[in-house]
């Protein structure tokens, strides 16, 4: 400490905290005196020991109540390697570096830490106890690491949540990780239904729906008709799960409800059971519009219409009767347009040029893409993607990658793969970037030379890689690891061709060492998360 200090810091001009005070306010050389004394210097020392000894004269607060111990968590840890590379990847640590603004060749590790976790949830491990509080942290920052990191931690990441505001959000998620009562304990469920925060009603009857819908729907009833509309939107959209004929007494009355999205959420999922009642209505109604003859759309919105959930004033742009027509398509059951059209398959339906009413074709097929993504029927699926070597302006479908993405979904997986396989071989990547996204991963097998061949053939035509930087990102999270030796020799000939450090070659050549390195480390990784 200063010899200022020592002179002057019990007895001097800064004797006490207020004379400080003023110090600092107003300005050492304002103050009375002059000399060393009155230096910011001496101003300084004299506040660091008047800040000690204010702090040292506090009175010690009484201890509080132990917290209790965190429940035990019987899932196993994950091996030795598989920690420290958690470790690593939370931290952030790539172990290279890249300079001048560009990514380098080292793998993205924030990119990796999702599927850490989501490998680590498939062998049903638990998070290591020493990295449970920066696995709050990461999940804090980021949302969509939310589920994977919150069950992960499980337990003894909710006991720590409420021991730090930080973390509260793991309570309000709804995960309920160790936190809901088992689904076979009627007391404890029925207490915490009554009783619990929203976020925990809704985690608790999306646990009761799996284990037993029956359940779920009766647990919803007994307070159906004192929940916010809100709510009760909330709650019918968890009925998803396990939809079933069974449900259709309580949605078929829910159609009657007070607020207008419950309703249509309440109609949405009727229609998604072919079986219904609702079902029936809307063909018979979609019948009478649709038929070989042409397209008449309905003159109307009547009052039976609303209460079967078809919304009456459309959106901007949009025509009423071509808005009503839509829903009604998209609500009938796929099945009643065989008999409508003289036993046609939905391929020959949906080639058909709908005699002269050829303006609502595209609204038609719209809403037969819809029905057929929401009763999940691949034959009607196929049908409207039509080939995947075609433009995808000419589908018999639609041209939007969006609903061919939600179409693809309804295939098996092996068929969905081989199908934008295919596209990208007609098309190239930059089309393919959203149905890639719902291919199963890893892309392994046809769909993964696809897409290395997609690159390569960017490559040559000389675009740089910043142009393909969707599907590049996706590649790293998806490609097979197994494709990175054909990826390694790409690499050597991207650098073969570079004798810069610019230009599309030495880009392309960062990019594919990339892409290596991560595909090798995911390797790695999952080698490491394999029980002994």
């Amino acid at each position: 400490m200063g010899q200022d200090a020592e002179r002057h810091g019990e007895h001097g001009q800064y004797g006490d905290w207020e004379e400080l005070v003023g110090a600092a306010l107003l300005g050492t050389d304002r103050r009375r005196g002059a000399g060393p004394a009155g230096s910011p210097q001496a101003l300084l020392d004299a506040a660091a020991v008047h800040t000690v000894r204010r702090r040292a004269g506090l009175r010690p607060a009484g201890a509080g109540p132990r917290p209790e111990p965190a429940p035990r968590d019987p899932r196993p840890a994950p091996p030795a390697a598989a920690r420290r590379r958690l470790a690593q990847l939370l931290a952030g640590r790539t172990g290279a570096g890249s300079g001048g603004g560009r990514r380098g060749g080292a793998p993205d590790l924030t990119e990796l830490l999702p599927q850490w976790l989501a490998a680590a949830g498939r062998h049903g491990y638990r998070a290591p106890a020493a990295l449970v509080p920066a696995l709050l942290d990461a999940a804090r920052a980021r949302t969509d690491l939310r589920p994977l990191a919150l069950a992960l931690a499980g337990a003894r990441g909710m006991w720590l949540a409420r021991l730090n505001p930080d973390w509260r959000f793991a309570l309000r998620g709804g995960t309920g990780a160790g936190g809901l009562p088992d689904v076979t304990d009627k007391a404890g469920v029925e207490r915490l239904w009554q009783e619990g925060l929203f976020a925990e009603r809704v985690a608790l009857l999306g646990a009761v729906r799996a284990h037993d819908p029956a359940a779920a729907r009766s647990l919803l009833a007994t307070t159906w008709a004192t929940e916010r509309a809100e709510d009760r939107l909330m709650f019918l959209d968890s009925l998803r799960a396990g939809l079933s004929a069974q449900d259709e007494g309580f949605l078929e009355a829910a159609l009657g409800d007070r607020s207008r999205n419950v309703r249509s959420t309440a109609a949405e999922l009727l229609s998604a059971l072919p079986g219904s009642a609702l079902a029936a209505r809307m063909a018979e109604r979609a019948m009478a519009c649709v038929g070989p003859e042409g397209v008449r759309p309905p003159a109307e919105c009547d009052a039976g219409m609303l209460r079967d959930g078809v919304v009456e004033r459309p959106p901007a742009g949009r025509g009423e009767r071509a808005w009503w027509l839509g829903q009604l398509v998209e609500a009938a059951p796929l099945s009643c347009w065989r008999e409508r059209f003289n036993g046609l398959g939905p391929e020959g339906i949906v080639e058909l040029p709908q005699g002269e009413a050829q303006d609502w074709r595209e609204e038609l097929h719209a809403a037969w893409c819809r029905a057929a993504v929401r009763q999940r029927d691949a034959s009607w699926s196929r049908a409207l993607l039509g080939a995947p070597s075609a433009p995808p302006a000419a589908g018999p479908g639609t041209a939007s990658p969006a609903e061919r993405a939600k179409l693809l979904e309804t295939l098996p997986e092996g068929e969905r793969a081989h199908w934008v396989a295919e596209f990208i071989r007609a098309h190239g990547l930059p089309e393919a970037f959203q149905l890639l996204g719902v291919c199963v991963v890893p892309w392994a097998g046809t769909l993964g030379r696809a897409v290395v061949d997609a690159l390569e053939s960017a490559r040559e035509a000389g675009s740089y890689p910043w142009s393909f930087s969707g599907v590049m990102g996706l590649a790293e999270r998806c490609l097979d690891p197994a494709e990175a030796d054909r990826l390694e020799a790409l690499t050597a000939a991207a650098g073969d061709l570079s004798d810069t450090s610019s230009g599309p070659a030495a880009y392309w050549s960062e990019a594919f060492q990339r892409l290596v390195a991560t595909l090798r480390l995911r390797a790695t990784m999952l080698s490491e998360l394999a029980p002994a």
